[in-house]
């Protein structure tokens, strides 16, 4: 469905002397296959959103191909367009139109009419609990109900391949996991083929197949989630010990076991193979030795610790650092920037 190699985005910042030109995707190599429910992850500035762009042929490429749903996004783009659905992160209804309106007025434009895109947007709207907001407004209604009425703009037409950008973003714990369930059901009922940006790595882990990871522009990981956290050596084992004077006992019990040991306060902390083994025997020997624990954690791999032995930082904080770095009003480094002169920008309006 997906087939990219080489795609470059390169954006030019700043004036005079201070112009400099900033890769904001840079060589990125992509595959996805039918029926596939992908996630993308990364911080923000990464390059998440500008090669999505680019696939969704709102963007150019400045270099490299792509082809999605078998039809290149530079020579092609109306073809492309035809077969995908599109959730942007800002949305894309009218808040002062009636969201059936909007719904089948998008439909209209995919060709389709307007009786069948009453009944298929009415269907969409039963399916992802929006009944009953037939005839009400966007500005009327809540954060979650808006991201699925995105959703169901996506998919009026029936499109084999959905592109969902960080569709989550800013709603409350309960409208995430209500989203996920029909975000899950997009490949399960409609056979569709999801392709996902987010960086919340929770909704990454139980949702995507297959996880890409980019970081600075470039692809660092792509794999399934437990086979990305296979790459780790060994569960984080952490201890919490009662005295002071316990801390360097249990760092030496501790570092007979993890290659490496942190100590953080009365925390000591290290990531031992199999550790379900061999937390029992660590434990006895602590005992032994009249070290008292007030706690301790055993907790497998995360994706955070992934980017974490692949980039050297944290995922976290490098979600931290890229929002506080971004310009004011929220909007990323990659999308703030100008595009170079040999990039275009067109409509996502439906095929035309």
């Amino acid at each position: 469905m997906i087939h990219a190699r080489g795609l470059v985005q390169t954006f030019h910042t700043g004036r005079g002397k201070e112009r400099k030109e900033v890769h904001a995707v840079d060589g990125v190599d992509l595959d996805v296959e039918e029926g596939e429910v992908v996630g993308f992850l990364g911080p923000n500035g990464a390059g998440k959103t500008t090669t999505l762009r680019m696939l969704t042929t709102l963007l150019r490429p400045t270099a490299g191909t792509a082809t999605v749903a078998g039809y290149d996004v530079a020579t092609q783009p109306v073809q492309v367009r035809r077969s995908i659905g599109y959730c942007s992160q800002v949305g894309s209804t009218f808040s002062g139109a009636y969201a059936g309106d909007e719904v089948v007025d998008h439909g209209m434009l995919y060709g389709m009419s307007r009786k069948d895109a009453v009944a298929k947007g009415q269907e969409l709207f039963d399916r992802l609990q929006l009944d009953g907001l037939w005839r009400r407004m966007p500005k009327n209604m809540s954060g979650g109900q808006k991201r699925r009425l995105d959703i169901v703009m996506g998919l009026i037409h029936s499109p084999s391949l959905v592109f969902l950008d960080e569709p989550t973003t800013g709603l409350d714990p309960q409208a995430r996991a209500n989203l996920w369930e029909h975000i899950a059901g997009l490949r399960t009922e409609q056979g569709a083929t999801v392709f996902l940006t987010t960086h919340y790595l929770d909704e990454a882990d139980a949702l995507a197949d297959r996880i890409v990871i980019i970081d600075r522009g470039r692809i660092v990981a792509s794999d399934t989630s437990d086979n990305l956290k296979a790459q780790v050596a060994g569960d984080l084992v952490d201890l919490e010990v009662s005295a002071d004077e316990h801390v360097a006992v249990a760092r030496d019990k501790l570092g007979s076991l993890a290659p490496d040991v942190a100590v953080e306060g009365r925390h000591v902390r290290g990531r031992v193979s199999r550790a379900g083994r061999a937390v029992p025997g660590l434990l006895r020997d602590l005992e032994s030795a009249g070290v008292a624990l007030d706690s301790i954690e055993v907790a497998r791999p995360t994706l955070d610790d992934v980017f974490l032995t692949l980039t050297g930082r944290s995922l976290r904080d490098a979600e931290a650092t890229a929002e506080a770095t971004d310009p004011p009003g929220g909007v990323p480094p990659e999308a703030g920037a100008t595009p170079s002169p040999t990039t275009t920008t067109t409509s996502t309006g439906a095929a035309r």
